[in-house]
């Protein structure tokens, strides 16, 4: 198996990496800045996905360096660059909201336009998104995140019914509170002056904590890798029981009461 990882060199990414190359997959990582390699099955590679020269380039010698060391092109992709910005919906520049669609979305984008067409030419191809219950469930000073996230709940449907019928799937990852650098790179928009200030302040305080009290990266590597060995992987799949059971009660409650659970959690 051939799998082509996005946000390979850090966090979710590169424990994706190392689980496919353990159990005999060809990986190359994508990154802005390759690492050296923990593993002779894994070849890092420079990619920038909100260039699009950069992911062009990147996505052509990759797959030609597939076909020259296995014979076959990319089997399965795994979106996983990405990264959170914390501040309210009215404050947040206009600059910086593009900025967080650029890379979590039109990066997946980006990439998938350049690499789409050969699969679909080979006649198989698995694409993985790494999501996030936020794509389910929107949170608040989180918002443009989550928007991005819901953005890439619709994209994956639409991909598996138009990608059907060429042999291609895709399935976006509903991942919970995990516990990587992604708490520490999260980027704020939060202005001193503004009316939600202290919320803001407390509300991504709390996220940060449940992040660092999650579960480890490598809980989410598992579920990735075992929806890519799946003969009918499903259109999304959340990572873990309670988020599972999440998931149930947001379709069964009102969305009022789900409305007021979140605000008892992240507005205190």
């Amino acid at each position: 198996m051939n799998v082509l990882i996005t946000g390979a060199t850090s966090g979710i990414g590169f424990e994706t990496a190392l689980l496919f190359a353990t159990n005999g997959a060809h990986v190359w990582g994508a990154s802005r800045n390759p690492i050296a390699s923990p593993s002779n099955r894994i070849v890092f590679r420079r990619m920038d996905v909100t260039n699009e020269e950069s992911v062009k380039k990147s996505v052509e010698e990759i797959w030609n360096e597939a076909v020259k060391t296995t014979g076959k092109g990319i089997d399965v992709v795994v979106h996983s660059a990405g990264y959170g910005i914390g501040g309210s919906a009215e404050d947040t520049p206009i600059d910086d909201a593009i900025a967080q669609f650029d890379t979590n979305y039109f990066g997946v984008l980006r990439v998938n336009r350049v690499l789409l067409p050969r699969m679909r030419a080979q006649g198989s191809g698995r694409v993985v998104i790494l999501g996030s219950i936020a794509g389910r469930i929107s949170i608040p000073f989180q918002s443009h995140y989550s928007a991005t996230k819901f953005a890439l709940e619709a994209y994956t449907e639409a991909l598996r019914l138009e990608g059907g019928p060429f042999g291609l799937t895709a399935t976006v990852i509903e991942a919970g509170d995990t516990n990587t650098a992604f708490t520490a790179n999260r980027r704020l928009t939060i202005d001193p002056s503004s009316p939600y200030h202290d919320q803001a302040l407390r509300s991504i305080a709390r996220m940060a904590r449940d992040e660092e009290l999650g579960y480890p990266p490598t809980k989410v590597a598992k579920m990735i890798y075992k929806v890519s060995q799946m003969k009918n992987p499903p259109i999304r799949k959340p990572v873990g029981l309670s988020y599972s059971l999440l998931m149930l009660l947001k379709r069964l409650l009102p969305d009022s009461l789900a409305e007021r659970i979140i605000k008892a959690m992240y507005m205190r």
